[in-house]
């Protein structure tokens, strides 16, 4: 694995693939690349539809494991474990954390989608998860119908719970900002970096939002 362990600080931005904005499949890793190179610091490959290419998600991992940027498999935990990813990242409705944990050891890192419940993220916490993440914040491409949540919260997610807070949902640098004074430690994008021209560029442009 390439992170040494859950307890990496995990801040900054978490990028998330999409099938549909990797076409030929075949580029998969080499966008995946070009967002490291502007900065990104966690990487989750998310496929809903297709039937995974191993060896191009093997690739990706090699590449992460080569720059200690964790790798983590949206849903699929048997597909982490082939590719000796770093964890996972569950919904609500996937696989039980319980189960993931002992099927991916107790180093893997495992995020859990809360939406934007405070009582599902002490759930989370409580379970072991190793960071929640909240949303969406703002119009999202990938999930339009997901229910919106707000900035307060974040700000009770800081105060109540002991693990990083993911945001996600149409987060560009523009409005980024806003949810890392909320509460946030990483911001999850995906058309915001993957469906840019320059993806480089666009991974660049949040990085002052981590700032002091």
């Amino acid at each position: 694995m390439s992170a040494s362990s859950p307890l990496t600080l995990l801040r900054g931005l978490y990028v998330i693939t999409d099938s549909g904005l990797s076409q030929p499949p075949s580029s998969l890793r080499h966008k995946v690349a070009l967002a490291i190179e502007g900065g990104a610091r966690m990487v989750q490959i998310r496929d809903k539809q297709t039937t995974p290419d191993i060896a191009e998600i093997q690739a990706i991992a090699d590449l992460c494991q080569q720059y200690k940027i964790p790798l983590l498999i949206n849903d699929r935990v048997e597909l982490a474990v082939q590719v000796g990813a770093d964890g996972v990242h569950l919904g609500q409705s996937d696989a039980r954390l319980s189960e993931a944990r002992q099927r991916l050891g107790e180093s893997a890192i495992i995020g859990i989608t809360c939406h934007d419940s405070i009582d599902l993220a002490k759930r989370a916490e409580s379970e072991g998860a190793n960071y929640v993440a909240f949303g969406r914040f703002f119009a999202s491409r990938t999930k339009p119908e997901a229910p919106p949540a707000s900035l307060e919260v974040l700000q009770q997610a800081r105060q109540q719970l002991h693990i990083p807070i993911v945001a996600i949902g149409g987060i560009t640098p523009d409005n980024g900002d806003s949810l890392i004074h909320a509460g946030a430690d990483m911001l999850a994008v995906i058309h915001g970096v993957f469906g840019q021209g320059d993806i480089t560029a666009a991974a660049k442009k949040f990085s002052p939002l981590f700032e002091p």
